[in-house]
């Protein structure tokens, strides 16, 4: 048996590698409470069953985990088991949060600082004794990015919201020419790019789009932030936003109409 152990805030990047795992070995040797745990169940009954059948635990390591009493629960009792050989312990460090000195002993997964697919890849193999890997479910994006409305400007913010992101090059689509608009990169003020008109989509989609590069990376609360002005009486209008994942591939980010709520 294979348990997760998580808090409930980091589901969205927990229930990638649950998914997954399910999928290599099948939802009964995983333990996920989304499916381990059905209404009317006892849960403290389930978990200390699935507490007890456990193999491997994997403990996903945030600001968020580390302040719940249940997840202190589990990986304490984990902690005993694997002193007795009964279990083995992977921490899988979720952000910037300082690893409880306990574990500091143990080899952890740094989802955070080499991101999803590379953590992924690492959780496979160790469950696997495999060292080939295929690409997980792609659906989740670390990096949204959020539009707003500001004094007759227009402000589009990437945020990486749970891990480090390296690359901080971006594509801001647009239905505007040239002349009709003003970009200004409020967090750096050494930026690389420059207007890009008719860039043509693999859908066949067709938009104007302005490339900005900063030198540094997209962390959790240090977006990339940037302002659009109207010129000459025009009006803004954004028509997405692309982040390059690595070298000349772009892939379009989930946008959320509205201000980023911390």
């Amino acid at each position: 048996m294979i348990f997760l152990s998580h808090n409930y805030n980091d589901k969205p990047v927990v229930e990638q590698i649950a998914i997954r795992l399910k999928e290599l070995f099948g939802q009964d040797k995983v333990f996920y409470d989304a499916w381990s745990i059905q209404p009317g169940d006892g849960i403290i009954d389930r978990m200390n069953q699935g507490l007890g059948d456990c193999e491997l635990f994997l403990f996903f390591v945030s600001k968020n985990s580390l302040q719940s009493k249940m997840v202190e629960l589990e990986w304490q009792n984990a902690v005993i088991k694997a002193s007795q050989g009964k279990t083995k312990i992977i921490p899988v460090k979720l952000d910037d949060c300082m690893m409880p000195p306990i574990l500091m002993q143990s080899l952890y997964i740094d989802l955070y600082g080499q991101g999803l697919e590379v953590a992924l890849r690492q959780v496979v193999d160790v469950t696997s004794g495999r060292n080939t890997f295929q690409k997980g479910p792609q659906e989740f994006s670390n990096m949204r990015a959020y539009a707003y409305q500001k004094e007759g400007k227009t402000y589009v913010e990437c945020h990486a919201e749970f891990y480090l992101e390296p690359i901080s090059s971006f594509l801001i689509l647009t239905h505007n020419s040239e002349s009709e608009i003003q970009f200004n990169c409020l967090s750096s003020s050494m930026t690389y790019g420059g207007f890009n008109p008719n860039i043509k989509l693999n859908d066949g989609r067709e938009y104007n789009a302005q490339a900005v590069r900063i030198e540094r990376n997209t962390a959790p609360g240090f977006p990339f932030v940037m302002e659009i002005s109207p010129q000459n009486g025009s009006e803004v209008k954004l028509a997405g936003v692309m982040h390059e994942k690595k070298q000349g591939e772009y892939r379009m980010l989930p946008l959320v109409q509205g201000q980023k709520v911390t």
